[in-house]
């Protein structure tokens, strides 16, 4: 199949991307996490605390483990019943193990990686096992000459004390979703990066996100083998206020290829486990993950910064309430975050809860290889929202802007019975929501820049946008349910922006919640 019509059916014909036969082997799932054989281990405090705060200097390897759990530690076993109408009082129950972030399907799809250089432990490439909150050495030695390379020098690695690596293994969601799973990889691995963007913040280190490396020497220097595994981010890690380059020095690098760079270390054959008996061939995840792969540090591009999209003058426009700096429990946040379904209750928002929501969406800093800058995520991933109850606004649809701080009206009416008709698998009752958010992109997915690694890139970024909103909804008292499930070509119509060159990536419906009827337990220490 042609990749860009891959793309195409993937975003807005999602019934076709299914093969016409597809059946889940339910009892042949993989293990939410990965595990290794018979590799040293480095075992990780399980007395994590209960609050986060920032360090003045290096961590050590139990504030490192903190930092680790707090990203992408296992969290909370939940267990929810089914009812089976089918068979009279037939009630069964489904578990699953959680983290701080949401995941579609609680596959959790992305592993972590991490180069560390401290005092307490071997200098070296490590696996985080979450199943047993623990260290995997894979590869002992110092790497920043290497790693610096693969990154076209963009940063100084030497100056970090880590580096994480976020991977996707293809196989962990295709069981499931078959090559819908492409487009979830790419949300899940930016809703972890968004956590870690938070978590670094919340404990004083300075993370820069770079999405343009040497695929081939990352994959080689972890020892995965890229035909079911591929690092899909690289995110150096140092205390100091900013992790800051000066692209003239890029222009200055040597051009580094990736078929010299692997030959530099020898190859890793570690034995892992994912306890699926048959593992079934993904050719088009292969294919697009072999055509967004860079070659030479020659392709490493920066977008060109927008002018900032302000509404215009002529257009109905709302102006949001000031706002003091909002602040939060970051900790208590997390552990009470939750996605609603069925159990929305619908409830009045009022000005200064979306004013906050909205405020604190986009403003947070964010260092990444792309443009170089502070905050620019909003030119590349917009806001746009259907509007109900909300105190003082006409319901509607809206879009935001940052700068301005102000939403303008698209058209007015309740639009709760429209979007509920899209959804493709109707788990949440949108009529007991009032605020439906969705995040909008360039329908070309960066791709005239990045070629088809710009469509991982773009879901990245929205991801990371997803982890934010849900993280202050939770703050608010509300709860978030990302939603892939829906019709984007309706809502890009709602919003009248496909003829701009833009489409809807995901829908986040947001509201106040009663408790569900489940059985959770913490998995705090």
């Amino acid at each position: 199949m042609d990749l860009d019509y891959f793309l195409y059916q993937l975003h807005f014909d999602t019934d076709n991307i299914y093969p016409p036969d597809w059946q889940v082997d339910w009892e042949d799932a993989p293990l939410p996490y990965k595990l290794y054989r018979d590799l040293p281990a480095v075992p990780l405090s399980a007395e994590v605390p209960f609050t986060l705060e920032k360090l003045e200097e290096t961590p050590h390897l139990e504030e490192l483990g903190h930092f680790l759990w707090y990203i992408y530690g296992l969290t909370q076993y939940s267990q929810s019943p089914i009812i089976d109408e089918s068979v009279e009082k037939t009630i069964s129950f489904t578990g699953s193990l959680r983290r701080f972030v949401p995941s579609g399907g609680a596959l959790y799809p992305n592993e972590l990686y991490v180069y560390i250089k401290l005092d307490e432990v071997p200098n070296g490439i490590y696996h985080y096992d979450v199943a047993h909150h623990r260290l995997i050495l894979l590869r002992e030695g110092n790497f920043d000459s290497y790693l610096t390379r693969s990154l076209a020098h963009t940063l100084p690695v030497s100056e970090c004390f880590c580096t994480l690596f976020v991977s996707t293994v293809f196989w962990k969601n295709f069981y499931k979703y078959n090559n819908f799973s492409y487009r979830l990889q790419g949300l899940d691995a930016g809703v972890l990066i968004g956590q870690t963007l938070e978590v670094a913040n919340q404990m004083g280190f300075s993370p820069k996100v770079c999405y343009q490396f040497l695929d081939r020497p990352m994959n080689h220097l972890l020892g995965l083998s890229q035909q079911e595994e591929s690092v899909y981010a690289v995110i150096p890690i140092r205390m100091n206020p900013a992790i800051l380059c000066d692209d003239r020095q890029q222009n200055r690098a040597e051009t580094v290829s990736a078929s010299e760079l692997c030959r530099e270390v020898p190859v890793l054959n570690h034995v892992s486990y994912n306890r699926s008996k048959r593992v079934l061939d993904f050719p088009m995840l292969r294919k697009l993950n072999e055509a967004s792969m860079f070659e030479t540090t020659q392709s490493f591009v920066k977008l060109m910064k927008k002018d900032d999209q302000k509404l215009p003058f002529d257009t109905e426009m709302v102006l949001l309430p000031f706002t003091e700096g909002f602040s939060y429990d970051f900790a208590t946040v997390c552990r009470k975050r939750y996605s609603p379904d069925l159990d929305f209750t619908l409830g009045g928002v009022s000005q200064t809860q979306l004013s906050t929501l909205l405020k604190e969406l986009y403003s947070f800093s964010y260092q990444n290889d792309l443009d170089d800058t502070q905050g620019q995520i909003e030119t590349r991933v917009s806001l746009f929202g259907s509007l109900y109850q909300v105190e003082g606004i006409p319901n509607g649809a809206y879009s935001y802007d940052n700068g301005t701080h102000a939403i303008r009206r698209i058209t007015e009416g309740d639009y709760r019975e429209f979007l509920q008709s899209g959804l493709t698998m109707p788990n949440v009752n949108l009529y007991q929501v009032p605020l439906c958010m969705h995040l909008v992109g360039d329908v070309e997915h960066l791709k005239e820049s990045l070629g088809y690694r710009g469509y991982r890139i773009q879901q990245m970024e929205a991801g990371i946008l997803v982890q934010r909103l849900l993280l202050v909804a939770g703050a608010l008292g509300m709860g978030g349910h990302p939603l892939l499930g829906f019709d984007s070509t309706q809502c890009d119509e709602l919003y009248r922006i496909h003829s701009k060159g833009k489409t809807s990536l995901i829908q986040i419906p947001v509201g106040p919640y009663r408790p569900r009827a489940w059985l959770r337990g913490s998995l705090l220490s």
